[in-house]
């Protein structure tokens, strides 16, 4: 939705110069998001599968299927940090009457990107060194960043 919501408040600002390859990055944004609905499902099923074949135990097939669970959330983060990356720089630059759509673009990405980076950390809880921890944290940072860009202006 808040990709949706960029590409709005890009479209309807005609006046400016870069409405429109702001709405194409935030089209293209979307794209790669929409199929990681059904990526998400596949993947916790596999965790599911594993669980059951294991009694609840931790073993590496179990390990291996969260390592591949926390890669979508871990995509959608990345994704949400871009999208809100680009509503914090569409805000100030689109028609008035659109920037609050952009702010709230801004909010749900942002919101988005807490919620992706937490069930990275849920997934990976027994790895703490793998590097989508680092990888999340980092773009909920971004996030957060544009959140309180969009804050400021």
């Amino acid at each position: 939705m808040a990709g949706s919501l960029v590409a709005m408040a890009a479209r309807t600002s005609p006046d400016w110069d870069e409405s429109g390859g702001v709405a194409a990055q935030a089209e293209a944004i979307r794209a790669r998001v929409t199929p990681l609905a059904l990526a998400d499902s596949e993947a916790y099923a596999e965790v599911l599968a594993a669980l059951a074949s294991t009694g609840g135990g931790r073993r590496p097939d179990l390990a291996a299927a969260l390592r591949r669970a926390s890669e979508v959330p871990l995509a959608i983060a990345e994704a949400a940090a871009d999208t809100a990356t680009l509503a914090a720089y569409t805000a100030p630059r689109c028609t008035a009457s659109v920037r609050g759509e952009a702010l709230v673009a801004v909010a749900l990405a942002e919101a988005a990107a807490r919620a992706a980076a937490r069930l990275v950390e849920i997934n990976l809880a027994a790895a703490t060194h793998d590097p989508h921890h680092e990888r999340a944290r980092r773009a909920l940072a971004d996030a957060a960043a544009a959140l309180r860009l969009a804050g400021e202006e």
